[in-house]
């Protein structure tokens, strides 16, 4: 059955990102005297929605620094350390073959909507999406109240939703999504196994669906 609509996560299925990402977790670490995440492997075993729960289980204490103040400053060194931006693999050619088929497509994150905007222009990806499905401030707590609002706002007939983190998996349970996930961004592929099929990347993702 062919889509009626399909929900891109953005950072990490649409915007690779995982690098500067994890340079600028470890800049906060170790700004704040805690020990950095050692490579890429461990950051994908620990990393998780919400964003404050993961923070938790890195290191951080919001007794002695608030998580809100923590976000801030995650966000400067984020914008300095993620130029220039880069697409997932693959990206372009999935974002195509669903738009030569004529299927809405849209971003679904958990990212504040203005940033992710113009990180997809930049990206020079923005004209196949029909929309942004984002939140409105750089907390990152989730998706699962703005999918659930989109949701019973379209109705959609048959939404699949592409993501790479357990979150997603469990945005589209709840939203009654189809759901397929990819490797090659934040979460490792043994965690995501257990929920949902994965990919190694967006293509293959789509091309599993259509």
């Amino acid at each position: 059955m062919i889509p009626s609509h399909i929900l891109w996560d953005f950072n990490g299925t649409v915007l690779d990102d995982v690098e500067p990402c994890i340079k600028s977790i470890n800049a906060l670490l170790i700004r704040h005297g805690l020990d950095p995440i050692p490579d890429r492997d461990e950051y994908q075993k620990v990393f998780g929605f919400p964003v404050s729960e993961y923070y938790k289980r890195v290191g951080f204490d919001f007794d002695k620094t608030s998580f809100d103040i923590l976000a801030v400053e995650w966000v400067e060194l984020y914008n300095r350390l993620s130029t220039p931006l880069k697409l997932c693999p693959n990206i372009e050619k999935a974002l195509s073959y669903a738009a030569g088929l004529k299927i809405p497509q849209l971003i679904l994150t958990a990212s504040d909507t203005e940033m992710a905007k113009g990180q997809l222009k930049e990206l020079g990806v923005d004209g196949y999406f029909d929309g942004i499905i984002g939140n409105d401030n750089i907390k990152a707590h989730g998706k699962s109240e703005i999918a659930a609002e989109w949701n019973n706002k379209v109705k959609p007939e048959h939404a699949v939703l592409i993501g790479d983190t357990e979150h997603d998996a469990q945005v589209a349970d709840l939203i009654g999504a189809e759901c397929v996930l990819v490797s090659c961004g934040h979460m490792a592929y043994d965690r995501l196994a257990k929920l949902k099929p994965v990919y190694k990347d967006p293509y293959e993702a789509i091309r599993s669906i259509l």
